[in-house]
C-alpha cells in the first residue's frame, strides 16, 4: 500500500499561491495539509479562512486542515463550510476531547486528534476507536523546516501496537521533517500519511519530489 502524501501549504508561495495549488493537483500528492495557527498555543501565525477560500475554490483534492490553536471547538463548523474534509485538533487545547470529535463528525468532516512531541501515545487509549487520523508531530510545533525527531519512530511504532490493539481504522500521520531519509522508516514502523512542507516546496522539481515520495518503500533504520 503506498502512503498517502500530503504536502503543507504551508510552505508554499503565497504571491503565487494558485499556482502552487495547481502543482499540487498535477501531482501525485493525495491531500492538501493546511496548517492554521493563531500565536498562542503556538509561537507562529499562519492563515485563516481567506486561504481557506482560495484552496475551497481551486484545490481539487481533500483538505487535511491541522488547527494547531486555543479553543477550536469554536470554528469547528466554520472550518467544515469552508471545505475542510479532515479536522485535527490537538489533545493538549482540548478539554473534552470526546465532544470535540463528536462534533467534527456531525459537521460531516473526518476527526483527527495532533499530538506534540511530549506528548504520549497512551493518552489516546481510550479514545482511539473514535479517532481516523492521529496527527503526530515529529518537530515542535510552529515553525516549518525544522530538525526530525528521532524519538518519533519508535512512538509511531507503539501507536500503531495501540491501533491494532483496539481494532481501530485510525491512520497515522507524520508531519515535520518528513524526507527521502526518514520517510522509509517512518512507514516501515506504521506511518499512513506523510506531510511534507519544505522538502517539496525548495525543490527543484516539486512534482518529482512528490512522485518519490510516493513511491517510497519501507524499510528499517539500519543500525
Amino acid at each position: 500500500m503506498k502512503p498517502i502524501i500530503a504536502p503543507s501549504i504551508l510552505s508554499a508561495d503565497f504571491g503565487n499561491l494558485q499556482r502552487d495549488i495547481e502543482m499540487i493537483n498535477n501531482s501525485n500528492a493525495d491531500w492538501f495539509h493546511v496548517d492554521v495557527m493563531d500565536g498562542v498555543f503556538v509561537p507562529n501565525i499562519s492563515f485563516g479562512f481567506p486561504v481557506m477560500k482560495t484552496l475551497q475554490q481551486h484545490a481539487k483534492k481533500t483538505l487535511d486542515v491541522h488547527l494547531m490553536i486555543v479553543d477550536p471547538d469554536r470554528y469547528i463548523k466554520a472550518f467544515a463550510q469552508a471545505g475542510a474534509n479532515i479536522l485535527s485538533v490537538h489533545y493538549e487545547t482540548c478539554t473534552h476531547l470526546h465532544r470535540s470529535l463528536q462534533a467534527i463528525k456531525a459537521e460531516g468532516m473526518k476527526a483527527g486528534v495532533a499530538i506534540n512531541p511530549h506528548t504520549s501515545v497512551q493518552l489516546l487509549k481510550d479514545i482511539i476507536a473514535d479517532i481516523d487520523l492521529v496527527c503526530m508531530m515529529s518537530v515542535n510545533p510552529g515553525f516549518g523546516g525544522q530538525q526530525f525527531i528521532e524519538n518519533t519512530y519508535s512512538k509511531c511504532a507503539e501507536l500503531k501496537s495501540l491501533i491494532i490493539q483496539k481494532n481501530s481504522s485510525c491512520l497515522i500521520e507524520i508531519d515535520g521533517g518528513v524526507n527521502d531519509k526518514t520517510a522509509p522508516v517512518l512507514l516501515a514502523v506504521g506511518a499512513d500519511v506523510l506531510v511534507a512542507g519544505n522538502y517539496v516546496f525548495s525543490a527543484k522539481n516539486p512534482e518529482a519530489t512528490i512522485a518519490s515520495l510516493k513511491n517510497t518503500t519501507p524499510h528499517t533504520l539500519q543500525a
